[in-house]
């Protein structure tokens, strides 16, 4: 029994030891195959010490108007990059610069002489090395600088030597590779930098995209381009977007790259593209690039694809403003081909919503010339808040309101119409005689005398024919104070940046406080008009204009539009100090401007059906245009004030035509006036009916100057 129980024992030590051995034997078959099939793999995976996270640009935000018609939208475009790694010499980029040459072809508009200097240097080393003698150099170390500042200094000698007939070597295929190269060594390591995105051809895309094995760096994607749909159509309030190459605005870079910016990003640098970068311009796409100890780029991998701009709705109606657009041409046209007002080259329209703020159309247009000297118009829209003018007796209604609020005036107050003498100055007096009128005939008629005599009062003066004249300069301060509560001379709070707030008079003499009480002193936009005319409309609210009306997540769909992010509310700035009767009388002496007769736009509104109320003026001015031989000419400002249905309004505008010739185009404002109401109230009933189909065919209006080129 013991021998037996002895035998066991080895045996099992046996099967023990042969699995030992397996095991052994796996693993060292194991690592053989890992040193010898994989080691090199496995090399290069512990050679690699850290991660390079690159954030790329992804498409902005679309623009729409009120009724989600596509304004500005984004055109994608096939695009070659070229990234290059930390470690990348000049050398390595002009091998893969020679190389993409054989595939695409380059412009070579943008090298400059310095580009090829550079590229003389590095492909000419012995010719260059010349152009620094070794006596020139052995000086430069007896200085005791560093061997980085010798080099530094030699290769800038050598640039100063390189001569035109060095230059002249350099051929045309050449000039093609100092292009790429141009392109490629722009930006930052790591970071992509397009060599080509305008009219990559399919063919090239496809070349590049086969042998992106022998082209370390280079690759193969899809670029957007900013589309204005409507062309000139609202062009500058719309903004521009910086250009490539551009890159971020020196002055703001400090602001950007706080907010993960690239310096060579492409963002919004005036108005609604700039005011609402935030929003447009999206989450970038993160890329990681893994390098190597030595700083070479191993693998690239997309860790986030980034999320498109959210869209920007405005409250904009595009159609109509084209139409407006094309009205403001269409009249300055019709008066220029008449050889009338040889300054006017310009004319603005605001129209609005009284009751919400929310700005239809803001139109301006500028008649110039091309280089050429060919006669064309330019988009000046944002003119409406970053000019003023004297606006004449269109801000009667704010100097009523404000002898009323001063206990000057109350409602029915009768004053006589008739010159006055005042001593030292021209008689001073209305269009036309008128006798003893209230302050709604003052209105209707468009009195002079009645706004002299109110100021006079407020200023605590006293008139006496063929005497001085003297008034309390606090006056000024007075009428100030309350025409700021319709939006006179101050900034409205519209949603764009750069908005002048006008022009006040410096000095304060009495004839000047009556130049003040009929618009012909201080000079304010037509924004500002439209917020005071609203205000009237509206009874006494002073809205906040707003262009923006809401922020929409960005969708994929091309036929809808994303969830609502932010919904911007009508904003009430202030409610004017002034009782409801007051404004109720001014209301009913701008109706009895459109639709009584006598009233000064009877001849354009007695037949409108909308029921228009309004007031027109002209201020006397002078020229401050471009022509500088022309400055200072006199000249008049033309300028109409209203809103429409008088007992409901829903549209509210303000007319703005600077340096027009009384006569010659009187009636323009008024012209311009009736043709924009037609136009929305048109289209209104279009809309209603169904007939105005939603699409986003460019629009852009034109008016034809060949014209006047021939004339």
């Amino acid at each position: 029994m013991k021998k037996k129980k002895r035998a066991q024992v080895p045996f099992r030590l046996n099967i023990l030891f042969f699995v030992v051995f397996l095991l052994f034997s796996a693993l060292i078959l194991r690592l053989g195959v890992v040193q010898i099939v994989y080691g090199e793999d496995y090399r290069k995976e512990a050679e690699r010490t850290e991660d390079e996270i690159v954030s790329t640009p992804v498409p902005r935000g679309k623009i729409y108007d009120r009724y989600h018609q596509v304004i500005v939208d984004n055109i994608p475009r096939k695009a070659i990059t070229y990234t290059r790694s930390k470690t990348t010499t000049p050398e390595d980029t002009l091998k893969a610069a020679r190389k993409l040459a054989q595939y695409i072809d380059k412009p070579v508009d943008k090298v400059t002489e310095r580009d090829m200097k550079d590229y003389w240097i590095l492909t000419r080393k012995e010719k260059a090395e010349k152009k620094v003698s070794k006596a020139e150099r052995k000086k430069l170390e007896q200085q005791g600088l560093s061997q980085k500042e010798i080099d530094k200094k030699v290769y800038e000698l050598t640039l100063k030597r390189i001569t035109p007939a060095d230059l002249a070597e350099i051929t045309k295929k050449e000039l093609e590779i100092i292009a790429i190269k141009h392109e490629m060594d722009s930006g930052y390591a790591l970071t992509p930098q397009t060599v080509k995105n305008d009219h990559v051809t399919d063919k090239e895309y496809a070349v590049v995209s086969e042998h992106l094995e022998e082209l370390p760096g280079v690759n193969t994607t899809v670029d957007w381009d900013r589309h204005y749909v409507y062309g000139n159509t609202f062009r500058s309030v719309l903004g521009n977007v910086t250009k490539d190459g551009e890159g971020i605005p020196r002055e703001r870079i400090d602001y950007f790259l706080a907010r993960d910016y690239s310096r060579n990003d492409r963002v919004g640098k005036s108005y609604l593209e700039a005011q609402f970068e935030d929003v447009l311009h999206g989450k970038k796409a993160k890329i990681k690039n893994v390098v190597d100890k030595s700083g070479n780029v191993t693998s690239i991998e997309q860790i986030y694809n980034g999320e498109r701009g959210k869209d920007l709705v405005l409250t904009i109606d595009i159609e109509l403003q084209k139409q407006v657009e094309k009205i403001i041409e269409e009249e300055i046209m019709a008066t220029k081909r008449k050889g009338r007002s040889p300054l006017l080259d310009r004319a603005f329209v605001v129209m609005m919503n009284p009751k919400t703020g929310e700005v239809l159309t803001m139109a301006g247009k500028l008649l110039t010339k091309d280089e050429h000297g060919k006669t064309q118009f330019v988009d000046y829209a944002i003119g409406n808040i970053t000019s003023a003018y004297a606006m004449g007796s269109a801000v009667k209604g704010a100097m009523v309101l404000t002898g009323f609020q001063t206990g000057v005036l109350h409602p029915n107050t009768y004053i006589v119409d008739e010159p006055l003498y005042i001593k030292g100055t021209p008689p001073k007096k209305s269009w036309q005689t008128m006798g003893t009128i209230n302050e709604l005939t003052a209105l209707q008629r468009s009195s002079n005398v009645y706004m002299f005599k109110t100021a006079i009062a407020i200023g605590g003066g006293k008139y006496r024919p063929h005497r001085s004249l003297s008034v309390n300069p606090e006056a000024f301060t007075t009428i100030r104070k309350y025409f700021s509560q319709f939006g006179l001379g101050v900034k409205t709070g519209i949603d764009l940046p750069n908005e002048l707030s006008g022009f006040q008079g410096k000095a304060t003499g009495a004839g000047l406080l009556l130049d003040l009480a009929i618009g012909q002193y201080d000079m304010y936009t037509p924004m500002q008009m439209a917020q005071y005319v609203s205000t009237i409309a509206n009874g006494g609210y002073r809205m906040k204009p707003q262009i923006v009306k809401e922020i929409r997540k960005a969708t994929d769909n091309a036929k809808e539009l994303g969830p609502i992010v932010q919904r911007f509310e009508p904003v009430v700035l202030n409610r004017i100090d002034m009782k409801t009767e007051y404004i109720k009388r001014v209301q009913e002496g701008f109706r009895r401007v459109m639709q009584m007769p006598k009233g000064t736009a009877y001849a354009y509104f007695a037949n409108a059906p909308y029921k228009p109320a309004g007031k027109t003026g002209t201020a006397e001015a002078f020229y401050d245009g471009p022509i500088q031989s022309r400055r200072n000419d006199p000249t008049y400002n033309l300028t109409l004030v209203g809103y429409a249905p008088y007992n409901n309004p829903e549209v509210a505008f303000a007319v703005v035509v600077p340096w027009a010739t009384q006569g010659e185009s009187d009636g323009i404002n008024d012209r311009i006036g009736r043709r924009i109401l037609d136009a929305y109230f048109k289209l209104k009933a279009e809309r209603a009916k169904g007939n105005i189909a939603n699409n986003t065919t460019s629009g852009n209006t034109e008016t034809n100057t060949e014209e006047m080129n021939n004339n």
